[in-house]
Parts: C-alpha cells; structure tokens; sequence
C-alpha cells in the first residue's frame, strides 16, 4: 500500500473510530436511533448534493448496467450497517460497538476467500478461527458478568458484516467512477430508508442538548461523509485486503475517544476479546494471504 492510500484509510479509519462516542452522545442527548442516523445522513446527502451542483464541478451520472449495484450497495454499507450500529449502541459501550466493527477486516477475508477465490494460508485459516474467538469474547462480554449475547451486540455484528460486503464490491466501481462521485451516490441511496424514521423528528430536535446536536452534525459531516470519499480514495489506490487491515486500529480509537469523552470502557471480557481479534487480523493480513498470478495481477489486486 503506497503512502498516499495509507494516509487516506488512516484518517477514515481515525474520523470512523471517534463516531462511536459521537453517536452515543446524539443517544444520550435526546435523539432516538432512528431519528439520529436520519438526521446524519441527511447532512452527508446535503453535503454531497452541493458539492455535485457547484458550478464547474464535473459530476456524472451512474451507467445503466451500475445503477442497481450501486442502490443495491448503498443500501447495504450506508443503510443496513448504520440502522444496525445505531440501535445497537443503544444497549452497548461505544467502545464495545468500536470492538466488534473492527472485526470488519475478518469478515473482509472471509468473503474474499469464498466468493473472490482470495487463497488463505494455514497460518491464514488459524488467523480467522482466533479472530472470530475474539469476536465471542466482545459479543458475549458486553454484556458484563452475565456471559449473555446481547440484541446490541448482534446488531453491530451483522453491521460489521454488512461493512465487509460494501467495501469488498464497491472496489470494481472505482474504475469508473471517482471516490466522490461513488460515495455520493451510495450516500443517497443509503439515505432513503432512514425516511422512514421522520416523524417526530422536528419534536426530538427542539428537545435535544447542545452537545447532542453537535454530536450529530459531526458525524454527519466527517464519518458519514468525509471519511467515507477518503476511504474510497484510499480503495481505489490500493488492494482492499491492504487498506481494510487499517480498520484494526479502529477499536482502540473508539475506546480511547469514549474513555475520553464519556469516561466509558468496555468490559474486561470485551477488551480480551478485542486484543484477540486484532490480533487474528494480523495474522491473516500480514502472514495470511497467498499471493498467485492472475492474469498479469497478484490474487489481491483482484479485489
């Protein structure tokens, strides 16, 4: 992975990891979840929609055969995984939340083993067997003492899942479309189901906090936003096997950010959990992978 993509997926990744404690403030500050991720994205879709009609900006229209892929898509990466996370952290620590998106890079791997023909190493498939033992270990430590697998907890699983598949297939788009252009359009997209969250949404507005309202509107503008055009810049630089191992350092930001600003942590079952997990996605990134020539390219340049 050159610098420039490094950088990139850095600050994604970074802007993404402090979003968690962000969210949780918009929760706490009298935003319900549906109308929290509303209002988020429809700041993003507001921010693109200037960008695309400034004057001289060159914006172009999807091609007929990409349309549906990309609705299709948007309502996978932006919708499900931002309903899903959302409600979820209603129930679980930001931190925690943080913990079980950063499993995103193992799911990565899976998918490009099974659907792309990605070849894992021995030492790969042990990497993945840890990586989702640690996953146990955060699911069913949210919880506390209990040793229970929360609803919140799944959620933000079958997020972490849904992330995996939107940054896996979006990498061919990339070809023929710029990071702004794409992230728009999946923006938009993912935006219209959250419509459904509307009603009520002025009343909740008129008794949110300060704090919360500007929770929201950060998140609105950097993590649903900007961070997403620099991952998508980052995407079409480099492998996505490369640039998704970033996403490892995700949980300890989020972590750090909710310690800091919420004097919030996760449980200690949680934090063993997520030391395991990073570390399997070490594994199977950085011993993991078998490189073979495809058609002049090496098996990770095909994602």
């Amino acid at each position: 992975m050159n610098a420039k993509a490094f950088s990139l997926a850095l600050f994604s990744v970074l802007i993404w990891g402090s979003s968690f404690a962000a969210i949780r403030v918009g929760l706490q500050g009298g935003y319900d979840a549906g109308q929290n991720v509303l209002v988020r994205f429809l700041i993003a879709s507001a921010l693109f929609l200037i960008f695309a009609l400034w004057p001289g900006t060159k914006f172009r229209l999807p091609q007929k055969g990409d349309a549906i892929r990309i609705l299709i898509l948007g309502w996978i990466g932006i919708s499900i995984y931002h309903i899903f996370v959302t409600f979820g952290m209603e129930t679980i620590s930001a931190g925690t939340a943080g913990m079980l998106v950063g499993s995103g890079p193992i799911f990565t791997a899976l998918i490009a083993a099974f659907v792309l023909k990605e070849r894992l190493t021995g030492l790969g498939w042990i990497g993945l067997g840890i990586g989702f033992i640690g996953i146990l270990f955060i699911a069913f430590g949210s919880a506390g003492a209990s040793l229970t697998l929360t609803n919140g907890a799944l959620l933000v699983l079958i997020a972490a899942f849904a992330s995996a598949i939107f940054f896996v297939f979006q990498k061919p788009l990339l070809t023929r479309y710029s990071a702004i252009e794409l992230t728009a359009y999946f923006t938009w997209a993912g935006t219209l189901p959250f419509l459904i969250f509307s009603p009520g949404l002025f009343t909740a507005m008129q008794g949110a906090t300060s704090e919360a309202h500007l929770a929201t509107l950060y998140v609105g503008l950097f993590p649903a936003a900007i961070a997403y055009v620099t991952w998508a810049t980052a995407l079409s630089l480099a492998n996505a096997s490369s640039v998704s191992s970033l996403i490892y350092l995700e949980p300890a930001v989020a972590i750090l950010v909710a310690w800091m600003w919420l004097h919030e942590l996760p449980t200690p079952l949680s934090l063993i959990g997520g030391v395991i997990a990073i570390g399997g996605v070490m594994i199977v990134n950085l011993m993991g992978r078998k490189r073979r020539v495809l058609s002049g390219k090496t098996a990770d340049s095909s994602l």
